[in-house]
């Protein structure tokens, strides 16, 4: 006859199965599908049925968080990577096509980049984080007078939104567009521009347009 100590422990075991089986379902259908995907495919793949996918994660930005935390810990990474590269435009150039090919294998992600969630402590703190040492690349490629003068961080953000648009429409049959794509935009981000750029429309309306993209999944960002 089982104990009831026995009995929590197989309670906690399922619970924890269940939690791997629905993070590794939803990893694999957000790459696949973006981060719109249903919920209702996330339990079918994970064999769960839905009050448990609610129960274990409340809210959708809530499975985001456990999905993809680990990766934007690894992209926060390679950007002190690339800081610490000692050709300040080598360091910008393999940063900026390292985010591009993570958008090209993962959907999910691609929209992610894009996008403020806001809430998730931990995740807040990890996009700061690439925040402030983005800023820092771009600084230091400037002043080796390598990448031009007039673009800002909030440029970074919308090559990305472009790009995530590009392999989403590609992905298909031309899932390599993008660096082609990416090849042109970098040649014109590294010379003395011929012509100088319109005005930025600001890092404020940029961050509302991130904001916005979360708010369509349900997710609230700040």
């Amino acid at each position: 006859m089982a104990t009831r100590g026995n009995q929590v422990g197989d309670l906690r075991s399922d619970a924890r199965r269940n939690r791997d089986a629905l993070v590794a379902a939803a990893t694999a259908v957000f790459g696949e599908q973006g981060l719109q995907a249903p919920l209702d495919e996330i339990a079918r793949r994970a064999g769960v049925g839905n009050a448990t996918l609610y129960r274990r994660f409340p809210t959708r930005h809530s499975l985001l968080a456990a999905v993809f935390a680990e990766r934007l810990t690894r992209l926060a990474d390679a950007i002190a990577g690339a800081l610490a590269d000692p050709d300040p435009w080598n360091g910008f150039t393999t940063y900026v096509t390292l985010m591009c090919q993570l958008q090209a294998a993962d959907r999910g992600l691609a929209d992610l980049l894009v996008m403020n969630l806001g809430e998730e402590p931990e995740i807040e703190r990890l996009r700061q984080r690439a925040y402030r040492d983005a800023r820092t690349l771009i600084e230091h490629a400037q002043a080796a007078g390598r990448l031009r003068p007039d673009f800002r961080h909030e440029d970074l953000v919308v090559l990305l939104m472009a790009n995530a648009g590009l392999v989403h429409r590609t992905a298909a049959h031309a899932p390599g567009a993008w660096r082609r794509h990416l090849a042109f935009v970098l040649d014109g981000l590294g010379v003395t521009p011929a012509t100088p750029a319109p005005p930025s429309e600001g890092p404020a309306a940029i961050a509302r347009s991130m904001r916005e993209q979360a708010a369509a999944l349900g997710c609230t960002g700040r």
